[in-house]
């Protein structure tokens, strides 16, 4: 029986003298064969060869143990898709001593679950171990679960269980807490440089009709990346279909034009360190600031197809809804930041749809930089040294001796004040008069136009026009 790269496969040849069948129906089952996508090729034989996760892969860690045969908790592997989840299982199936049972959440019952778990304990009886990997885990009800709950609690089982989703969601709270949870970050540019690599160097990798290598040009490595989204499967996959297209065009060399053809998707020209990058991310701003939400959405979706870090959007979106927005819809901040945990929540592609509604609310939302003109004027008189004493009914009254200095002597408490508003000098001396945040008559700002208007008269504060201080 052979392995996932045509060897000799000892998870096969193990379990079928132990009496169990090992793959069942999930990614790795059926491995063997000769269209093998390149993906599929290239899992990493060994703990060393994985891409990416060194978080969870150091000397001792729990993933490490189980790669080498040793002895672990059961984990919970959650991470967006192509960050290595099966991989991690792969490598983990291949440790000799042990029997590696694969089932997929997608096609298998409570029966199947049974059935596996009873081998199990045979197994173990014999002296056998089982390490029981559960792909997309997340797929299993309630009933399927506690199933499993008994097995992992008496370790009948090590369980491995991938999942795209929060299991603090999706998973039973008891199954969850007799496991670890470990989270596998999205691949950066420099874990996927690596992938390119070995795919057109290794022996599994690519190779032209008469066996010589492909080449890749700059440009066309940039563009993969810009395509992957941190999805090492995504990478592979377009490298792959383009060598094909390369082949049939009997071409060695990879170029941005081939990619394009063979993944059917424009060849944006978009750098993410360089002038695209800020044109596009001033333009897609200036464009909420306009409100004109059509041409928002369209710098969205170029950032997003070109494959502009979602965070990024996020945080620029955030900055904008209090700069921009500001009170003059306070509620749209707390889009903002919604849609900016969402992003880190879920990832992408999904998460697109979270910007694009922060990107609507902002744009439609009406328009005031009066918050920003404020914070900014203030910060320009301290700058400027107009800071001044605080007025002494205002200083802390709480410690020995405060009282001998005349500190809180005077001091209104607004809640003994008629409307709790307490008519008092708050700024220095020399600041008296000074006038920051001047609202403007933009959406919820007209109303606190009027609240200040009357906030500066119950104060008997100066009638003072203009914004900044005076």
């Amino acid at each position: 029986m052979t392995d996932l790269f045509g060897n000799e496969d000892p998870r096969q040849t193990q379990a079928a003298a132990s009496g169990g069948g090992a793959l069942t129906g999930g990614s790795l089952a059926s491995a063997a064969h000769d269209q093998l996508p390149l993906a599929a090729r290239l899992r990493p034989r060994s703990v060393d060869e994985i891409v990416g996760q060194r978080h969870l892969l150091g000397p001792g860690s729990p993933l490490r143990r189980l790669a080498e045969g040793g002895h672990a908790s059961s984990v919970f592997l959650w991470g967006p898709p192509g960050v290595g989840k099966t991989t991690i299982a792969a490598v983990v199936s291949q440790a000799t001593g042990r029997r590696f049972v694969e089932i997929s959440a997608v096609t298998a019952g409570v029966k199947e679950v049974r059935a596996e778990l009873d081998t199990a304990k045979r197994e173990l009886a014999r002296g056998t171990s089982t390490v029981l990997f559960v792909d997309e885990v997340h797929r299993f009800s309630k009933a399927q679960q506690d199933v499993l709950l008994p097995a992992v609690e008496n370790r009948l089982v090590t369980l491995i269980a991938a999942t795209t989703e929060n299991p603090s969601f999706s998973v039973i709270s008891p199954l969850l807490s007799r496991s670890l949870l470990l989270t596998l970050q999205a691949l950066t540019d420099d874990d996927l440089q690596v992938l390119i690599d070995r795919a057109l160097t290794d022996e599994r990798g690519l190779r032209r009709g008469d066996g010589t290598t492909f080449t890749l040009t700059d440009e066309a490595r940039d563009m993969l990346l810009r395509l992957s989204g941190g999805d090492a499967r995504r990478v592979l996959t377009s490298l792959e279909e383009a060598a094909l297209a390369a082949d049939s065009l009997d071409e060695s060399t990879i170029t941005p034009e081939i990619i394009e053809q063979a993944n059917d998707r424009a060849a944006l020209r978009y750098d993410r360190d360089g002038d695209q990058h800020y044109d596009v991310i001033s333009a897609f701003i200036k464009s909420v600031r306009g409100s004109d939400v059509q041409a928002s959405l369209h710098y969205l979706a170029r950032m997003i197809e070109a494959g502009e870090d979602p965070r990024f959007i996020a945080r620029r979106l955030v900055i904008l809804a209090s700069e921009d927005i500001g009170m003059a819809a306070p509620s749209v901040l707390q889009t903002a930041i919604a849609a900016a945990h969402a992003v880190a929540f879920i990832g992408m592609p999904e998460g697109r749809i979270n910007l694009a509604h922060a990107t609507i609310a902002c744009a439609l939302a009406p328009k005031s930089n009066a918050v920003y003109t404020a914070i900014d004027a203030a910060i320009a008189d301290v700058r400027a040294g107009r800071i001044g004493l605080v007025p002494p009914p205002l200083r802390d009254a709480h410690y020995a001796g405060a009282k001998g200095l005349g500190h809180g002597q005077g001091y209104l408490y607004a809640h003994d004040e008629p409307h709790a508003v307490a008519a008092q000098q708050y700024l220095p001396d020399e600041l008296v008069g000074a006038r920051y945040y001047e609202p403007t008559d933009h959406g919820n700002e007209a109303a606190m136009q009027e609240r200040v208007r009357l906030l500066d008269e119950l104060l008997g504060r100066p009638d003072a026009g203009g914004s900044g201080s005076t």
